[in-house]
């Protein structure tokens, strides 16, 4: 990779080098949300920025690619890659942790053919075989000089991860998304019931070796955007619904969406705000259709506006009522 083709994706993010996952995360999420292609139609600026968004995510909250990051720079594939050590076998035993940056490791590999005897050269050819985690090397000897030779290593193909944002509704009903890998359009099914955290293969759209090429397989790691009404707890979904002073002291029969249709729930008399009910296989689904439960939870809401005859009513019954809320810190006290 050439030093202009560099990407500070923490500069992409907006985070500091120090980041904690949490803020990469964080952030990653506004970004997301500002710059997702179903917000931003046709605005092929948009997309661009999302896609720099979303590598950025992929390398930055893993670990072990983010310590690579750090350590190497624009040449961290190449470290995590391996790299044949200055005369040596191969990439086994290889140390990256010695150098402080790629460039001080091509810097010593340069001065060991320096420095060794005879004359000619070291001609390193590489091309890449499928097999999961095969690599062979071969050495020839001979042609000019004392000690000119030509290494060949094979390496396996190389499987690409990144990341991909869903709404809600993509992930319970399941979609399909056009991605633009280089210069493919690639279309992924993702099922139903897709969850944050979900890792999708897509076969034979990883990244190709500019020797054989051979293609790895790509993983889309899915990652949900927040949802106006519902949110996750553990695996069932749970929203926020509100009831009238009325439903909650008489009970109701109230209309409460759910992921696939409104239904009807029962309240019963005298809930409390913040009181939570279940709804039964109306939560989320996984990719073998069952459903985990929806939970309700209740909030009582006053009204602001009352008619002449509403607020006559509240006050009959402020007059005539025993109910004390507070009876039971009446005598609290330090």
């Amino acid at each position: 990779m050439a030093a202009t083709d560099f990407k500070d994706y923490y500069e992409i993010l907006g985070v500091s080098k120090t980041a904690t996952p949490e803020e990469i995360k964080k952030a990653y999420r506004k970004l997301a949300r500002k710059y997702h292609p179903d917000l931003n139609l046709g605005d092929k600026q948009a997309e661009a920025r999302f896609k720099e968004i979303n590598e950025a995510h992929e390398v930055l909250s893993d670990p072990e690619k983010r310590q690579k990051y750090d350590q190497f720079g624009q040449y961290w594939k190449q470290a995590s890659a391996g790299a044949p050590p200055p005369g040596g076998t191969g990439f086994e035993g290889m140390d990256f942790g010695q150098y402080s940056s790629f460039d001080d490791f091509i810097s010593e590999l340069l001065g060991r053919f320096g420095r060794s005897g005879g004359a000619g050269r070291r001609v390193y050819t590489y091309r890449t075989t499928t097999g999961p985690e095969e690599f062979r090397e071969s050495v020839e000897f001979g042609g000019f000089g004392d000690d000119p030779f030509s290494r060949f290593v094979e390496m396996p193909a190389q499987d690409t991860e990144a990341a991909i944002a869903l709404t809600l509704s993509e992930a319970f009903h399941g979609t399909q998304k056009r991605l633009q890998i280089g210069d493919e359009t690639v279309t992924v099914r993702i099922p139903p019931g897709a969850k944050s955290g979900s890792r999708i293969r897509v076969k034979g759209k990883g990244q190709m070796s500019p020797f054989s090429q051979q293609r790895g397989d790509l993983y889309l790691t899915i990652e949900l955007l927040p949802h106006a009404f519902y949110k996750f707890e553990g695996n069932n979904l749970i929203c926020e619904v509100p009831i009238s002073p009325a439903e909650a002291v008489l009970g109701a029969q109230i209309k409460v969406p759910t992921p696939d249709g409104k239904v009807t729930m029962s309240i019963p008399p005298g809930v409390d705000s913040g009181q939570t009910l279940r709804l039964r296989g109306k939560g989320w689904r996984d990719p073998k259709g069952n459903r985990t439960d929806l939970l309700v939870r209740l909030k009582i809401v006053t009204p602001k506006d009352l008619s002449r005859q509403e607020r006559e009513c509240y006050e009959k019954l402020q007059q005539i009522s025993s109910f004390d809320p507070r009876q039971a810190i009446a005598e609290v006290h330090l």
